[in-house]
């Protein structure tokens, strides 16, 4: 509209110039070389005007003749590039729909016509990894990375090369050269920390991630997770060659990240070793509100060491109520009862979780039906009903299964991978074995002492027959004088030759009242349960610590 405006208001002032110039058209003479010229000054401007457009377009004709040669060459490489481009597009198209021949043609196109173009390495790279030919594929990356503006693409491409031909070393190096180059990258970063983590050096994870958070390449919330699980790595990685500096650590992360359930149980276990019952007991609990968890509540309950089984009762029972209706609570509230021998709680506890127990409830009732009753069948058949019942949750990071939490995945690297889960497709987790192991030490606590019992019955009865059976006490022998002639004289006959009265264990087996007693067999007689073998001794663990 503006424009429209414009050209009205100039087209005005044109034609109110040309009328006022018609209105006073004088007279123009021109004498040169003895010639004389007369006209008005319309007529004159008019003559100006054509001859000035005329060597204006002469000019430019001459202009266009002397550089069509550089036109021509601009024209061609400007068609080169629209071409090259073409095939470019061409080329990551087919990338992505996994067309291998059709990305080989265009990378061929492409580097014909736009060899130095920095998308066409980048063709070049990502058509090599499609036709799984790394040499090619590196040889781009190396040639984006000499170049500065594509030099963190060619790093990272060169980084997940490495790492796909488990170079580790190498992709660190890489990375730690790109993080030196712009610190927040995300991918730089991550990878430096990872294998920082991997080597154990904490320290200096944590360095690359206080950097990065002063470039801005973190936000705030994500820093405090992972420096908490940064120092949660270390204070376990101390727990037990420096408790003083890991508790200050374990203190920290759980500043950061209260709910964290590995920091908390560090801390809580190392607190309570100093006697910082209170701070220790306050820190596991907030956590086990969050996130009940099975190994904060074993620290809860060893939270003093040399407490008495109903001391831990007593505690399991206030951490309990931080979550009374999780399933974790009445397993954890159970386990402790088991343990301090109250078998009445403990079946009350577990009777809600029957109707679809998990393996840990199977094992819990498997352990109680012995420890109480001693019925090593009904325990048995708990047993049995663990292997089909459903799993109970575990530490999982990328499909591995890990009895411990870990600060980063064992497959990928990742930080703060692992997550408390029900890991999918697995047929037993390990707190499922340290479960059947109680249960093997209660089996073979029953077995032991109905064999005591056995065997102490045994020797009672021995005992008491041969008592009733002893032979009595010989008479004193009769005076001379009293012997009968016949006796003294006995009739001539063939008579036997005088044995020695036989002992008692020799008289047992003709008069058939002493039964026999079996002995424990000895060590190389596996004895009448060879088949079955011999439960190891129950060893007390600490979900991995």
């Amino acid at each position: 509209m503006i424009r429209l405006v414009l050209f009205l208001v100039l087209l005005a002032a044109l034609a109110f110039g040309v009328s006022w110039i018609a209105d006073r058209p004088g007279e123009i003479s021109v004498v040169w070389q003895g010639w004389r010229a007369d006209t008005t000054v319309p007529v004159a401007l008019a003559v100006i005007a054509v001859v000035a457009g005329l060597m204006l377009a002469l000019w430019r004709l001459l202009a266009f003749l002397v550089a069509s040669p550089k036109l021509m060459a601009a024209l061609s490489r400007r068609r080169r590039r629209e071409q090259g481009l073409k095939a470019v597009s061409r080329g990551l198209l087919a990338i992505g729909a996994g067309d291998a021949a059709a990305a080989r043609k265009a990378r061929a196109d492409a580097v014909r016509l736009l060899p130095h173009e920095p998308l066409t390495h980048l063709l070049t790279a990502q058509a090599a990894q499609v036709d799984n030919d790394p040499e090619v594929a590196i040889a781009a990356f190396k040639a984006m990375a000499a170049r500065p503006e594509t030099r963190l693409l060619g790093l990272r491409g060169l980084h997940m090369e490495a790492r796909k031909a488990g170079d580790r070393v190498a992709a660190a190096a890489i990375a730690a050269e790109a993080v030196a180059d712009a610190p927040t990258l995300a991918w730089a970063a991550d990878a430096v920390i990872e294998a920082q983590c991997a080597a154990g050096d904490f320290r200096a994870a944590r360095t690359v991630l206080e950097r990065q958070m002063a470039q801005k390449g973190i936000d705030k919330a994500q820093y405090r997770r992972r420096r908490a699980v940064l120092l949660t790595a270390e204070a376990l990685a101390l727990e037990h060659s420096d408790p003083l500096v890991a508790r200050e650590l374990a203190q920290e992360a759980v500043r950061l990240a209260p709910t964290l359930v590995p920091a908390a149980a560090c801390a809580g276990r190392l607190l309570g070793a100093a006697g910082e019952l209170k701070k220790a007991a306050k820190i596991v609990e907030t956590a086990y509100a969050a996130h009940p968890h099975p190994e904060l509540a074993e620290v809860e309950a060893h939270l003093r060491p040399g407490d008495a089984a109903l001391d831990r009762l007593r505690r399991v029972r206030m951490l309990a109520g931080k979550a009374p209706s999780h399933v974790e609570s009445a397993i954890a509230l159970a386990r402790a009862a088991l343990d301090a021998h109250e078998y009445d709680e403990a079946r009350r506890t577990l009777e809600p979780l029957l109707d679809a127990p998990s393996q840990r409830v199977c094992l819990l009732m498997a352990e109680l039906e012995a420890s109480e009753h001693g019925d090593v069948g009904k325990a048995r058949e708990w047993t049995a009903r663990a292997v089909h019942a459903a799993r109970d949750p575990a530490w999982i990071a990328d499909g591995v299964v890990s009895d411990q939490w870990l600060p980063v995945s064992p497959v990928t690297g990742r930080l703060d991978a692992f997550a408390w889960a029900v890991p999918p497709g697995v047929s037993a987790t390990p707190i499922l074995e340290h479960g059947a192991e109680r249960v093997m030490a209660a089996i073979a606590a029953v077995r032991a002492g109905e064999q005591a019992k056995a065997l102490a019955e045994a020797e009672a009865r021995a005992v008491a027959e041969e008592a009733h059976v002893a032979p009595a006490a010989p008479e004193p022998a009769a005076m001379p004088e009293e012997v009968p002639p016949a006796a003294e004289k006995p009739v001539a006959a063939v008579e036997p030759e005088a044995q020695p009265p036989a002992s008692r264990d020799e008289q047992a087996p003709r008069r058939g009242a002493a039964p026999i007693v079996a002995m424990p067999p000895l060590p190389d007689d596996p004895g009448p349960d060879a088949d079955e073998p011999e439960p190891p001794a129950p060893k007390r663990r600490f979900f991995g610590v």
